[in-house]
């Protein structure tokens, strides 16, 4: 039966004093993993603030200090969670939820964009419609290199206007003479490199003979009526009120009156008797 023996030919690399140890068949063993280090998973700026957060109280403990205790560890916790969190690039794009104009009006489709960076001079907004009943989407609008384009085939190629201003981060189209054919999605991408990784918003837009009454107006007429009855309600509450608070204080003052008739006259006739 072979064994390991450490290896004592020559040679750069060979010898005791090396630490190269060889296995059975004369090639170097494996060797053992390596304990994994807390310093090497954690970077120093967070140790650092680690002990500072555990030694601070402490330390203001023994000075009586104990205000000075909680701004130091709320400063050193808020140090650490912004250090350890990573922040997203990301870039979110928002658009409004759903739209309606009337045939034959124009019509503002909003976009805009966060981002983390400074606003590019790459910055891009691509928009694409994808009709009612459709299941694909068309191109129809690209801002790239300071310059917009819109497509010439598209439907909105003669009634499309780019009324945005990149520079407040602003990608929002018009579209002119609205058509009930114009039913559909509109999806806004936009890019400000670095940040190019986001999600598109989508607006629906649709397009009425007459726009019909909002969700949102019938609900603030209702609450308009029930404010309305209640300020009736609480001023005819008042108003029973002060009438028997009067009626009381006639009936209490008509008897003192009958029974000192000089409470009849006035005080200067008083006076004159």
């Amino acid at each position: 039966m072979e064994e390991e023996e450490w290896n004592n030919k020559g040679g750069p690399g060979a010898g005791p004093g090396s630490g190269v140890w060889l296995g059975i068949n004369g090639y170097p063993a494996p060797r053992a993993p390596r304990p994994h280090s807390l310093h090497s998973s954690v970077s120093p700026a967070l140790l650092s603030s680690l002990i500072l957060l555990v030694s601070a109280p402490a330390l203001a403990a023994r000075r009586g200090r104990q205000t000075e205790a909680m701004l130091t560890l709320l400063v050193l916790t808020a140090a650490v969670l912004l250090g350890a969190a990573p922040r997203s690039d990301a870039i979110v794009i928002y658009t409004g939820w759903e739209r309606h104009a009337l045939v034959g009006s124009d019509v503002r489709l909003s976009c805009s964009f966060f981002s983390w960076r400074w606003t590019s001079e790459d910055v891009t907004f691509s928009w694409s419609y994808r009709p009612d009943g459709a299941r694909d989407s068309i191109s129809i609008f690209h801002y790239t290199g300071g310059a917009p384009y819109v497509d010439n085939k598209g439907p909105f190629r003669e009634r499309l206007e780019f009324v945005g201003n990149p520079a407040r981060r602003d990608g929002s189209i018009l579209i002119r003479n609205l058509d009930f054919n114009d039913n559909g999605t509109f999806t806004c991408d936009a890019k400000n490199p670095p940040d190019i990784v986001g999600h598109p918003s989508s607006v629906r837009l649709l397009v009425f003979e007459k726009v019909p009454i909002q969700a949102g107006v019938i609900t603030g007429a209702i609450i308009g009526v029930v404010l309305g009855l209640l300020i009736l309600v609480v001023a005819i509450y008042y108003l029973m009120r002060f009438l028997v608070a009067r009626r009381v204080f006639n009936l209490s003052v008509r008897p003192a009156l009958q029974s000192n008739p000089a409470l009849h006259y006035p005080i200067h006739s008083l006076r004159a008797k």
